[in-house]
């Protein structure tokens, strides 16, 4: 089976990014972003990001997660610490992230090491979470193989909403968040002829960032 998709075109023309009005932070620049995203509507998650990893088999592999939190010190989002890419992770902390809002026609792109978070932020938003969530995180061995039929599943989800009916769902253990703390972050905004824009911040220090632009 094959099939040509080099007839597939579309020419970006929403936006430029220019030096001259992008934000010496790159985080500040970040927040304007997503925000212009959210306002442009038709994008059902703007959070929603690839996270990359080198996996203990040493090959990368590239999924999507969701983006929780963001602050001066980085991008933090939650997983099982036990699944493949939380053990990718602990064994490797090199990690990169990308979002693609193709209603703003941008990406960014973030390379960073990422480290868990504290016990205290893990709780926090497990507690945070809707009862189904939180359960299914105690179901689910993730990453794991399992039985095709997914009647295991659904039956231990049933077992377990009896068990804590009205009562507090413990987070567990192997369950919670990373910090990923950006060492490059790359905004790309599409532009007409393939000229794009791209702009790319280097970490040289706590907080202080070179600015350059890349060609396209």
């Amino acid at each position: 089976m094959q099939k040509d998709l080099s007839h597939y075109r579309k020419s970006y023309e929403k936006s430029e990014l220019l030096i001259s009005n992008v934000d010496e932070n790159p985080i500040q620049q970040f927040q304007t972003w997503f925000y212009e995203v959210e306002k442009f509507g038709g994008i059902d998650e703007a959070n929603a990001m690839t996270i990359s990893t080198i996996g203990l088999d040493g090959f990368p592999k590239s999924r999507v997660v969701l983006l929780k939190k963001y602050t001066e010190e980085g991008f933090i989002f939650f997983t099982n610490y036990d699944s493949e890419k939380g053990k990718s992770i602990l064994a490797n902390p090199k990690v990169c992230l990308s979002f693609f809002w193709p209603n703003a026609e941008r990406q960014v792109i973030i390379k960073g090491t990422a480290e868990k978070v504290s016990e205290d932020v893990s709780e926090a938003y497990f507690h945070s979470r809707p009862t189904g969530s939180k359960l299914s995180a105690i179901v689910s061995r993730q990453s794991k193989a399992i039985a095709k039929d997914r009647e295991p599943l659904e039956q231990k989800l049933k077992e377990l909403e009896r068990k804590y009916a009205g009562k507090e769902i413990p987070r567990p253990k192997n369950w919670g968040g990373f910090l990923v703390k950006p060492v490059s972050i790359e905004f790309w905004q599409g532009r007409p002829n393939r000229l794009h824009d791209r702009i790319r911040y280097t970490l040289k220090d706590k907080y202080d960032w070179k600015m350059e632009r890349l060609a396209p």
